[in-house]
């Protein structure tokens, strides 16, 4: 794999660790709309499309499309205020951070949580080496669609030959390749190596340091 002067990462289980914020949440809006709670596991296999998709996938299967839009909209306002209650960098990403900042390394995140959520977490965990966070909104597709990618590139000012795409998930290695991009698969995520490996992982790599071998 050739080197890359810019990264954008995904978030949630490549940056950071939002499992538990997100199940708690999942289960305060399930629970305060009549639902019975999910295991965290469960929610770990929910996660990765958008939260809509998450709450569609956490309520019942013949729940009603106003009980599903109830319950999203009580976990959107839930984990607004709840967000960084548990959620923390993984082991070795700050540091990481630091060395690819010394380094000149130009770094984006994009996601599919609601770009509210995206903008606060960055901020408050990253924001003194990450300046360009894009998450979900009304206005641009989710990945796999290339298009939060793309709008990165820009607000970064890199070029898409530099840049290398670093996340956890199948929709991660399919919004690489959407995008045109190289894609780092990590698996200290929320997925693992031998999933990851059956939806096409081209590079895998188990500790964020093994990053540093891939860029200038």
């Amino acid at each position: 794999m050739k080197k890359y002067s810019a990264i954008i990462f995904d978030l949630d289980g490549t940056l950071l660790n939002t499992l538990e914020d997100l199940a708690d949440s999942v289960n305060y809006a399930l629970t305060s709309n009549g639902f019975a709670a999910r295991t965290i596991e469960e929610v770990r296999v929910f996660v990765g499309n958008g939260i809509r998709k998450l709450i569609e996938r956490a309520v019942p299967k013949n729940a009603s499309a106003e009980a599903v839009d109830s319950v999203f909209e009580t976990f959107k306002n839930h984990y607004l205020g709840n967000m960084m209650n548990k959620t923390k960098p993984y082991d070795g990403i700050m540091e990481l951070l630091r060395m690819l900042n010394e380094r000149g390394i130009t770094m984006g995140i994009v996601s599919n949580k609601y770009d509210p959520g995206v903008k606060g977490l960055n901020e408050s965990f990253f924001g003194k080496y990450i300046k360009v966070a894009i998450g979900e909104s009304a206005n641009v597709a989710k990945k796999p669609a290339p298009d939060t990618v793309y709008a990165a590139i820009r607000e970064m000012g890199v070029e898409k030959k530099n840049t290398v795409y670093v996340g956890d998930s199948d929709v991660d290695i399919a919004t690489a390749a959407n995008s045109g991009l190289d894609c780092i698969s990590v698996t200290w995520g929320f997925r693992d190596r031998e999933f990851l490996q059956e939806k096409g992982a081209a590079v895998m790599i188990d500790t964020p340091f093994e990053i540093l071998d891939f860029v200038v």
